[in-house]
Formats: structure tokens, sequence, C-alpha cells
């Protein structure tokens, strides 16, 4: 018989539903009141403006009802479509020409329901609502859902460093500008720099206090968008609910499940 254990705190499983909730949400509320910037999108696919503009507040539609399913009825079947639609969403960025470092920066959308998945497994009814907690995980699966947190916090980490560094990207500079920093693009820069080695930090050593602190750094980040200029720049920040939920939820995991016993050596990773 496989080796079991209950994965702690049950928090856990609630935190990544609600960063999958808010993900879907902050999206969908800007395909209802439609946005320029997802034309040229529906174009990939072949649909010219007019119906881009129509269809936008039925997909808006779509993913609002997606998150509030993801609060109130989660299923196998939904974390399948919410992880495959994400991804599909997130990689029509660089299919309409921008840099692939978008789709890297919005792993957060579809790793948090790809955990999800992983953890209450394909077996079973796709519709049947699925237990609160994670209860007696194989140590197999136990394993694959921290190895799948910890590369999406590295993965949103990379995305937007990318974005930064490398690409130097006009709306990042926007938000380091409208900060009052001296010379925003070098700022975007050097910000790139230090988010890839935040990257890299992650995958080499998950410590909690890191995790706690890459969770808040986007939070931080992501808030910018506050003072950016962008249009609703509240629901910018509420669809990148994955990005903060991944750390998050994977600092839970890693912390020591009392004072007085860390976790069993076969847990960490």
């Amino acid at each position: 018989m496989a080796a079991t254990v209950s994965i702690a705190p049950p928090q856990v499983p609630a935190l990544l539903r609600l960063g999958l909730a808010t993900c879907f949400i902050g999206h969908g509320t800007y395909g209802v009141l439609t946005k320029a910037a997802w034309v040229p999108y529906f174009g990939v696919v072949g649909i010219g403006e007019d119906w881009a503009w129509r269809l936008m507040p039925w997909v808006g539609a779509m993913d609002i009802a997606l998150g509030f399913l993801a609060l109130t009825h989660p299923c196998r079947a939904l974390f399948a479509w919410t992880a495959l639609w994400a991804f599909w969403t997130a990689l029509l960025r660089p299919l309409a020409g921008e840099p692939f470092w978008e789709t890297l920066e919005r792993a957060g959308n579809y790793g948090v329901p790809l955990v999800l998945l992983l953890a209450v497994g394909w077996k079973g009814s796709p519709w049947t609502r699925v237990s609160e907690t994670w209860r007696d995980l194989d140590l197999t699966v136990h394993r694959r859902c921290v190895r799948a947190l910890q590369l999406t916090t590295a993965t949103v980490l990379a995305g937007h460093a990318g974005l930064g560094l490398i690409v130097v990207k006009p709306g990042l500079v926007a938000h380091y500008a409208a900060l009052g920093l001296p010379h925003p693009a070098e700022v975007a820069r050097g910000i790139g720099a230090f988010e890839f080695a935040l990257a890299l930090a992650v995958l080499v050593a998950p410590r909690p206090a890191l995790l706690v602190a890459v969770g808040l750094w986007k939070l931080a980040t992501e808030s910018l968008f506050l003072i950016g200029g962008t249009p609703a720049p509240l629901f910018e920040v509420i669809e990148r609910g994955g990005s903060y939920a991944a750390p998050f939820a994977l600092a839970l995991i890693q912390y020591p499940r009392s004072r007085t016993a860390r976790a069993p050596k076969e847990l960490r990773l």
C-alpha cells in the first residue's frame, strides 16, 4: 500500500481556489467591460474586430461564472477546463505578436488549477464536488503538487523578469515612472534582474520566509496598476490572484507542522 500524508494546513486548497476564482473573475470583468487589447487575440483564430467586440462580454461572463464555480462547486472538470483555458489565453499573447514572457508571467493563471487537479486526481466523477481538504495524499502526488507550485511561482517571477530586463515593457516603465523613480527604464531592468534571482532562489531553496516575501512582492508590484493609469486597474490586481496564491500556498506547505516538530524528511523539497 502506498504511503500517504495529509497536506497541512487545510487552508491550502481553499487559498488556491481563491486564487483561481479571483483570476477568472478579474479577467472576465475586463471581457464584460470590453478591452481593446483583446482584439488581436480574437484575430489569432480568425475573428475580426467587429465580432471581437461582440464576443468579449460573452467570454467575460463565462470567465466570471467559472470563477464563482471555483468557490461554490470545485470539481475535476472545472480544474481541467480552467487550466487549459488559462494556458490558451496566455498563449494567445505571443501568437498575437507579444513576447513569450507574457505567457510565462501568467503561469499562476494555469498553474494553480493544474495543482488542484493533480491533488484530487483524474479518477472519479468530473462533475462531483471535491473535498474541501486534501486528505491522505499519496506521497508521490504530494511531491508533484509541491513541485508544480514551486515551478509555477518561479515561472511567474521569470516571466515578469523577462518583461523588465529583456523586453523593457513600456507598461512596467510607466509604473516606475508613476512612482517618481528616476530613469524608470533602468529601474525596470534592475528589477527584472532581481526577479530572475528570486526565481532561481525559489527553485533552489524554497524556504517559507522566501515564499512569503515573494507573495508580498507580487502583491506590491501588481498593485502598481492602481497608479499606472490603466482603466479599471483594480481588476488587473485581482486578475493575478494565482500569482499570489501559489507562493503563499507553498509557504504554508513548507512551514513546519508545529513549533517543535519539522515536517518529515520525505515531504521536504
